[in-house]
């Protein structure tokens, strides 16, 4: 700790993680660990795939690779931390440690909000403008869009920084959590978190429930768009290229809006923890199978893949 006048700041935090199941440990080490590494496997298949098969050189499968660039680094924000606190007595992390993992979860966390809703535009030009796809989807404003939503993660991130460095920490230092999240922080600070509480709801205003607002919008008109088809197979069809990306949007909003809800309070039960583990950790993993599993270009393109490597 350093003195400073009355203030004897906190240098370093006590991460609780699942320490207080110490029976399990061992089952949650290697559950956490082969969910991570299918993680990374996964979006860094599609990441390669997309790259590397022309066919996939489409607006759709460009916001499919960010996406998967955002999970991996979303994941890898937390993940590693948790799993080398696993095994060690002394669970600390230094309070730069803790401001720049937040960065990086909170950065790639919007991020990726901004991206579903660029995402759910691509799927309404497609839908419901079919002849005027190509021309609204241009290479700019697919770059244009996904840029937008870096820089909108990485701005509105910077801001709660910017806002927490303010804040005083002097008093206990565990954190009820496996990684450092807004709320349990500002339990622990000992000056006044009014501002700090302001900004983060205006932000979930803005990132959650704008996002999700456009989202639902643009999901009305496609929907009301399919119902328009006469042939079941055209409906089919377009009900089936819009089910992964309103199964990975339904599993991202719901699961952190009912995670940030419960633990507003900035407590951190055990199964506030455990749930927390399902849009930090399995989410992430869960992308990629969401997209892939049942989509036929993506299938294809694997076995191109596959012929070129037996032919080399």
């Amino acid at each position: 700790m350093i003195a400073g006048g009355n203030i004897t700041e906190i240098t370093q935090f006590i991460l609780l993680g699942f320490s207080d199941f110490p029976r399990i440990t061992a089952v949650l080490f290697v559950t956490f660990l082969l969910i991570y590494i299918t993680s990374l496997t996964g979006n860094l298949s599609l990441l390669v795939l997309i790259r590397m098969d022309s066919h996939l050189h489409t607006p759709m499968y460009f916001f499919l690779s960010n996406l998967s660039f955002i999970d991996l680094c979303y994941v890898s924000s937390t993940v590693p931390v948790m799993l080398s606190n696993f095994f060690q007595q002394q669970q600390t992390i230094t309070f730069v440690g803790c401001v720049f993992q937040y960065f990086i979860f909170s950065t790639m966390g919007l991020s990726e909000s901004y991206l579903m809703t660029a995402m759910a535009y691509d799927r309404y030009a497609a839908i419901c403008n079919p002849l005027l796809y190509s021309s609204i989807m241009s290479p700019t404003l697919c770059f244009q869009m996904v840029l937008g939503s870096y820089m909108a993660g990485l701005t509105a991130s910077l801001a709660q920084i910017c806002a927490l460095l303010q804040l005083h920490f002097c008093g206990p230092n565990v954190i009820r959590h496996f990684f450092c999240d807004m709320p349990q922080l500002l339990t622990l600070s000992c000056t006044d978190t009014f501002s700090v509480q302001v900004l983060t709801a205006i932000l979930t205003m803005t990132f959650g429930i704008a996002n999700a607002l456009v989202i639902m919008i643009s999901y009305g008109y496609i929907v009301t768009s399919i119902m328009k088809i006469t042939s079941a197979t055209g409906r089919s069809k377009a009900f089936n290229t819009c089910a992964s990306h309103l199964t990975a949007v339904s599993l991202f909003y719901t699961s952190g809006l009912f995670v940030y809800l419960s633990s507003s309070s900035g407590g951190s039960s055990s199964f506030d923890r455990f749930a927390s583990v399902f849009y930090t950790v399995v989410i992430p993993m869960l992308n990629p199978l969401i997209y892939s599993l049942r989509n036929k270009e993506i299938k294809d393109a694997f076995q191109r893949l596959q012929k070129k490597i037996v032919h080399c």
